[in-house]
């Protein structure tokens, strides 16, 4: 069977067949991969501004991106740039926000376990906003703040108990969760009533995040329904619905635009009579489908009356996804991008795991050969940023593309940095 080109939802806005290779942003892929070396990340950069300038026309009272998904200090300025806030979850993610240059003002903490350290980095910048996710979190800003810090506003992370229909680890607004206050038990009024009281904090809204890679908005409109009564009853001026927004992966996959979320939760809010301010927190949304992946193929071993073997350069180290949650991706060559794809093959990584995999079947070119590049598409959520360094791989550099020209906004490791932290 010959399976035609990858789809073009599934490529960066401004990707462009020339000549047969793809180009993004007015680059050829294959000359980045000459000159950057792979794996590499290219990240379509106008993309990128594209879908945050589309988040905040869709929430104009306020949509943060959610720097889980891919963080860097470039990443964080164009976002900040184009007018969103940002939702920083650790420590490391606040210092590198405000390392590019983002106002405390416009930052949201997250995290259902910060430690005093991380909620004492938080209260001395000044964040906007922090997230509270647990009573004991409660007592530790309480703590903090009683020795003089200045008070923080705080929205209360409630459980709705939705379930989002996505996969199980992606999950967090059913009752079995370890993220935010349960409604259905009493621990969400609880929790409002002590951030209320207290004079060590200010309550400004609540936040409700039913889990990611959702593709059916009535999931957000179900949540709402859920959070209306809880809402009319406490009179909260702010509401945040998180993020979670799915993104298509693979061929035959649609997902709603972020206008189309945005116009969802809107009208379930007007419905209900809930006048507070909406807030959002997309991530995968802003950065999956804007940046592609260039690896190159070192290894074709075929099985007899089995599979096909195909092993890149990269694997399980830059893209953990296919090992963590199953996910499906695409592949082909970017020399030859509307070439049928007839050969059918299991693209691996080169790590010493049997459950290194990338792509679990894909269809690629029957003249593929050892040393093309091959490209996987929509890498640019979950990918970079939940990288590792097993089996001692350095990783990847990532390069942003735009109007012809590349920079390089994350160079790659070298064996020094391997060995930079190590103490003999």
């Amino acid at each position: 069977m010959t399976y035609g080109p990858v789809p073009a939802n599934l490529l960066p806005d401004t990707a462009q067949v020339v000549g047969g290779r793809l180009h993004i942003g007015g680059c050829d892929v294959i000359e980045l991969a000459e000159e950057y070396g792979t794996p590499l990340f290219v990240y379509d950069e106008e993309h990128l501004r594209s879908r945050c300038r589309e988040a905040v026309a869709a929430f104009p009272d306020g949509v943060a991106y959610a720097t889980k998904a891919f963080m860097s200090q470039a990443m964080a300025r164009v976002a900040y740039e184009e007018g969103m806030y940002l939702d920083v979850a650790t420590g490391g993610e606040l210092h590198v926000a405000l390392a590019a240059g983002v106002s405390p003002e416009r930052l949201v903490m997250h995290g259902n376990n910060k430690s005093s350290m991380e909620l004492q980095a938080a209260l001395d910048v000044g964040v906007g906003r922090i997230v509270v996710d647990s009573f004991d979190e409660l007592d530790r800003i309480e703590d903090l703040v009683g020795r003089g810090t200045a008070s923080p506003r705080v929205l209360i992370r409630v459980n709705p108990g939705v379930d989002a229909h996505t996969h199980e680890y992606l999950q967090t607004g059913v009752p079995d969760s370890k993220f935010g206050f349960g409604i259905v038990s009493g621990d969400a009024a609880a929790a409002l009533a002590r951030a209320r009281t207290s004079p060590l904090m200010e309550l400004v809204g609540v936040h409700a995040h039913i889990g990611s890679q959702v593709f059916v908005v009535d999931s957000f409109r179900r949540a709402i329904d859920a959070l209306a009564p809880f809402l009319a009853e406490h009179e909260l001026p702010e509401i945040s619905i998180g993020g979670g927004l799915g993104v298509a992966y693979v061929t035959g996959e649609e997902a709603p635009s972020i206008t189309e979320w945005a116009d969802a939760v809107m009208g379930a809010c007007r419905s209900h009579g809930i006048d507070a301010r909406v807030m959002a927190e997309p991530g995968r949304a802003i950065v999956a489908g804007a940046a592609v992946t260039l690896y190159t193929v070192g290894t074709i071993k075929p099985i007899d009356s089995i599979r096909t073997y195909l092993a890149v350069d990269g694997g399980m180290s830059d893209n953990p996804r296919p090992v963590l949650y199953g996910s499906g991706y695409e592949a082909f060559l970017p020399r030859a991008v509307n070439a049928g794809r007839d050969l059918v093959v299991r693209v691996v990584g080169k790590h010493c795991e049997a459950g290194d995999l990338i792509v679990a079947e894909a269809a690629i070119p029957a003249d593929t050969q050892l040393g093309d590049i091959l490209c996987t598409p929509v890498t640019g959520a979950y990918g970079h940023s939940m990288g590792s360094n097993y089996n001692m791989v350095v990783r990847p550099p990532v390069v942003f593309v735009k109007d012809g020209a590349a920079r390089l906004v994350v160079r790659r490791e070298t064996y020094d940095d391997l060995v930079a932290r190590d103490v003999i």
